[in-house]
């Protein structure tokens, strides 16, 4: 699916203010999800209510109204090598 095709299944439930498919910067396919603006919080509903589950090109969607970030706590434990002691001998030669 692309930006264009996503625009025109979701102005199946109302006016579609921008349909956007999230695309790996590498590769350019796909990652699998998007983002869909509609022009007001009717059309919105309508649109998840009609599409949530619905299944196009083989992948049931999930559709849900987009959450602010979030910021995460800071990773736990190390990253990289691991502890204890490295490098050469520990006694005495």
């Amino acid at each position: 699916m692309n930006d264009a095709t996503l625009r025109s299944t979701f102005e199946k439930a109302g006016a579609v203010t921008s349909a956007t498919v999230v695309t790996d910067k590498m590769s350019g396919r796909s990652r699998g999800f998007g983002f869909v603006e509609m022009a007001n919080d009717s059309e919105a509903d309508k649109a998840i209510e009609t599409f949530n589950g619905k299944e196009i090109d083989g992948r049931a969607l999930t559709v849900n109204e987009a959450r602010p970030f979030e910021p995460r706590a800071p990773r736990q434990g190390g990253g990289g090598f691991g502890g204890g002691r490295g490098g050469f001998g520990g006694g005495r030669f």
